[in-house]
Formats: structure tokens, sequence, C-alpha cells
């Protein structure tokens, strides 16, 4: 999960810290700490001994960036899965993702048989509006060939400034010929949510917690407000397998559907560092109810806006158990150097719990129909599966879980899940155990 300072991944972000000495003040250091100390630099110095001895003896001269590189990353891996250094390549990719906008052409894409395949142009953008149409494969990028690139590679060459033109040449089912397109790049807005109307209910499908997020909820529920008028029964949040992102947009979609409270308190090591986040009135859906759908593969952020609503009763959260990051990361930027992203603080939702290593436990648990092919391997790991996690606070009771089914499936028709909770919406009596909708009450097993 991230956040940003505003990039609190989550935390402030940290610069560079300033060291003076007062020679004139006697400092009494113990002798235990005098030995920690020394202990240390008798670490560091044997790390110094093995660089040196791979950079004279390996079989094959080693870049010293990249073996510097890696025993940075090394040592942060090592304290959990979701510490890791950040080249500076990877920082701006970084930056990207949370910003949510960049100077690009609009496409989705993907790779087949070595070459980039538009899954679909994004509406109102450069790419739509030259004629890139779905199914295009793109061959050439200003005149240089695809095969053979990476499709990290092949997105970095076609993102650039903006009002600065580039040409791919696309083979298209039913050409005669490749075409040749010409598009100037523009911003990109990366749509972290999309929404429709579903009958008499809004569907809202947040995907990713980037710094668009709120805004798109917002005309996400205004629009289907407005389209279904005084017959809305109410709305469907759609967290499914969204992984999270930053942490102060998980906090304003939360407010988004309270009037008051706590919405989540992050700790950290020291009890002077816990940061608490409370809503500041405005309901956006003026009470209207409230399903959050939530499975295995909501994570982080997502998990911060279901443990909000269901602590406050707001929303009856609905799915299978999520994925159980209870985290929070700090991006430290280390200047020309990239970054580092550190685990700095574990959050809790507003009843004070931790959901590291356990994941929200969701009031109606409503497992998907499986096609036959993804039997036995529709479940993610979670975080208790996840090699070196952080220990969750129950982890002594045996209380961890991992694996929860992840699938949702291409047709609504076919959605359990979502077919439920718009059954709920609607009123229809589908089961008694089940609590009313916006009451926060278990499902009895």
């Amino acid at each position: 999960m991230i956040r940003k300072a505003s990039l609190l991944l989550a935390g402030a972000l940290i610069g560079a810290v300033a060291v003076t000495t007062l020679s004139q003040v006697p400092l009494r250091v113990s002798d235990a700490a005098n030995a920690a100390a020394s202990d240390t630099y008798r670490q560091l110095n044997l790390f110094g001994d093995v660089f040196e001895r791979v950079r004279s003896d390996y079989v094959e001269a080693p870049d010293d960036a990249e073996l510097i590189e890696s025993a940075i990353n090394g040592m942060l891996t090592s304290l959990d899965p979701h510490s890791s250094y950040m080249s500076p390549k990877s920082f701006r990719d970084m930056q990207v993702q949370t910003r949510g906008e960049f100077g690009g052409l609009g496409i989705e894409v993907t790779m087949e048989d070595g070459l980039v395949k538009v899954v679909s142009p994004i509406d109102d953008t450069p790419a739509a509006k030259a004629g890139v149409l779905a199914g295009d494969l793109i061959t050439y990028i200003d005149g240089e060939q695809v095969q053979g690139l990476t499709l990290n590679q092949a997105v970095e060459k076609m993102r650039g400034p903006v009002n600065t033109d580039i040409v791919i040449t696309v083979r298209r089912e039913g050409a005669n010929a490749p075409l040749d397109i010409t598009i100037t790049r523009d911003i990109i807005r990366i749509r972290s949510v999309r929404w429709r109307e579903e009958g008499d209910v809004g569907y809202v499908r947040v995907t990713q917690f980037n710094e668009q997020t709120f805004d798109g909820l917002k005309r996400g529920i205004e629009e289907t407000s407005a389209n279904i008028g005084g017959d809305l029964k109410g709305y469907i949040i759609d967290l499914r397998n969204n992984p999270g992102g930053l942490l102060d947009q998980a906090i304003a979609v939360s407010d988004a559907f309270l009037d008051r409270g706590e919405i989540v308190s992050t700790r950290g090591r020291n009890a002077d560092e816990t940061q608490r986040y409370n809503a500041r009135g405005g309901d956006l859906t003026e009470g209207k109810p409230v399903i959050i759908l939530v499975n295995g593969g909501s994570a982080s952020a997502s998990e911060i806006v279901a443990g909000a609503l269901q602590d406050h009763r707001r929303a009856t959260v609905l799915g299978t158990r999520s994925f159980g990051k209870g985290s929070v990361q700090t991006i430290i930027p280390l200047g020309a150097n990239g970054a580092i992203r550190l685990t700095t603080a574990r959050y809790y939702t507003p009843s004070g719990t931790s959901i590291q290593a356990k994941g929200i436990t969701p009031d109606i648990e409503v497992l998907q129909d499986l096609p036959e092919e993804l039997v036995g391997r529709a479940e993610t790991k979670g975080e208790a599966g996840l090699r070196g996690h952080l220990v969750g606070e129950d982890a002594e009771e045996g209380k961890e879980e991992s694996g929860s089914q992840a699938y949702v499936p291409a047709d609504p028709e076919e959605d359990k899940q979502l077919q439920l909770a718009l059954d709920l919406l609607r009123g229809v009596q589908v089961n008694s155990a089940f609590p009313p909708v916006g009451d926060g009450a278990s499902v009895p097993n």
C-alpha cells in the first residue's frame, strides 16, 4: 500500500539527515553500546571484503553498480515482502503509476507472439482519435522493429513528452498491408474507477488507488445517481482484485461514505508515531445502502476502505476474505540513486483491529462457481502465504489466514457475488441468515 507525502506509501517522505557534533559536551556511551557499534563495523568490513573478492575473482567482470544495488535490495527484501530498493527507472515508473497520468498515446496493450497487441484504445485519447483499433498488432515504433523488445521497453518508447509525434506501424486483420499511424502524444490519465448502472443500482469498480481515484469515484456516484434518479436502491463498490495504492486516496474514498468517526490509524515502532485519520462529514450517497465486494485479491488500501465501512456499519462487505496486507510502506527518495520502499507502520481499522496476515472477513461469504480448468487454482496465497511476512498480532494463537478465492467471472450474469449484492439491495429475500444491507453483523456459520 502506498501513501504520499503526498507520496506516503505511507508516512512522510524522508530526505537527507544532517548530523552535527558538539565537541564541548562529553558523551558517555555504555560498554554494551560500544560493543554493538564495534560488531556493526566488523560486519560492514566483512561486506567490503566480500565485495572486493567478487570484483577481483568472479569468473566475469561484474558491474559494480549492479552489485551494490543487489546488496541493498537483498538487505531490504530480507525484512519483509514489501520493502525493496527501486532503481531510478523503477522509481519513475512507480511515480507514473501513483500519479495516474503520463504523456502517451492512450492504449491498453499486451504482448502476443513477440508483438505488442492493442487490447483497447482508451476513449477520447490520441490513439482512439487516430483510428487505432482493438486487436491491432504494433510491429514498428518510429521505424524500430518491436520484435525482440519486452512489453515494458515497447511501452517506454510509446510514452514521451506531450505534443510530440510518434509513428506506429500496425498489422490489422483484413487489411492488405501494414498501416502507418501518426499520433500526437497527450496527457493520458489512468482510469482507476469505472461505473455503470445495473438497473436501479449504481455499480462502481475501483481497480487501484492512485491520485485520480477519489475524483473518479465522485464522478461515478454523481453520474449514476443522476441517470437512475429517484429509483436508486443503493451502490455496489467493487474492490475485488484491487491491489491497493495511496493511503490518502483510501482515506478519501472511505470519507465519501461517512459523516464522522475514525477511518484508519497507523502505528509505527514508537508510540509517538501513531497517526489517526478521521472522516470530515458529507456522505456522497446521502445515506443510500452500500455493499462492498472484496476477494482474495483485495489488498492494502482496499482493505482500509472495507474495514472502515464495515466497522462503522456503513456498508455490508460481501465476497471472500481479503488478502491481509496490514502494513504501510514509506517511499524514501535517494536523489539520483532512486528510492527505497520501507515498511514503517501497521494500520488498524476503526475498531483497533490489525488485519495483518488475517484479512477482512466479509459479512457475507460467497464463493464463485469456478470453470473446470480453474478448480483448485483460483486462490491467492494471501499475506500469510508470503515468505518473510510480518507476523500478525494473533499469530501465537494460530489465527493467521492463508488462501482465499480471487476469481471474478467476465460475464456479470455469472458473477454470483455481484448478483447476490444486487438482490440484497433490491430487497429480494435470498437467505434469512444474511444480515440487512448496511448492518455489520456477522453471518452465523
